[in-house]
């Protein structure tokens, strides 16, 4: 069983997206150890309360440093026996350390076609209005390793959307979760359970 921890900073419908896969037997062999956010305001707190999820917040905002901060992030998720750790819009910066001490265990959803609208300051709503303003044709998700740069650890899964003319950046955020980011996090994590992805020299392989 992959002990799986979710760090998210606002509503949670990524983590909802994890915990309904896991539910309908989507994901096997998987299951959510805690939920962290870094915001005391965050309804994933409530998701994860609603499901029977141990949760806490650890907010930068209760430490005198980030240093600080960063030991009790690191901390937290030791305690829960994480094998894998997930980020699902989770707004904050994974201390190095425990990129270190995770390494390729940490991944990500981002809401775009990486190596296209990613790295710093492409977040949220601002990649979708990146998009638009771009006006492309085709945006879509990305799930992929965390290391110590933005965006830049090896791709796990990608899934296409298609722009539609006259899409306002929240029509477009929502269409890009509904058609890639839900099913393309829960599927990384399922394969992840099942031992079917190597990572070598940067580069993800995926076993049949």
């Amino acid at each position: 069983m992959l002990n799986v921890t979710v760090l998210v900073s606002g509503g949670g419908t990524n983590l909802q997206a994890i915990i309904d896969a896991i539910d309908d037997g989507t994901v096997t062999d998987a299951g959510i150890a805690a939920v962290i956010s870094n915001n005391h305001n965050a309804y994933a707190l409530e998701r994860a309360k609603k499901a029977g999820i141990p949760n806490r917040c650890i907010s930068p905002k209760d430490f005198a440093t980030r240093e600080e901060f960063n030991d009790a992030l690191l901390a937290a998720v030791e305690e829960t026996g994480a094998d894998l750790v997930v980020l699902a819009g989770f707004l904050v910066v994974i201390p190095e350390e425990m990129i270190r001490r995770y390494p390729n265990r940490i991944i990500n959803i981002h809401p775009a076609l990486i190596p296209s609208f990613c790295g710093k300051g492409y977040y949220g709503l601002k990649v979708h209005e990146a998009v638009l303003a771009r006006g492309v044709k085709v945006t879509g998700a990305t799930c992929h390793f965390v290391d110590e740069g933005t965006d830049t650890g090896p791709i796990i899964l990608q899934k296409a959307v298609e722009v539609h003319q006259g899409d306002t950046p929240k029509e477009l955020q929502r269409r890009v979760m509904e058609e890639a980011e839900w099913i393309i996090l829960p599927k990384a994590i399922d394969l992840i359970a099942h031992d079917k992805i190597s990572v070598v020299d940067g580069v993800t392989y995926i076993k049949e």
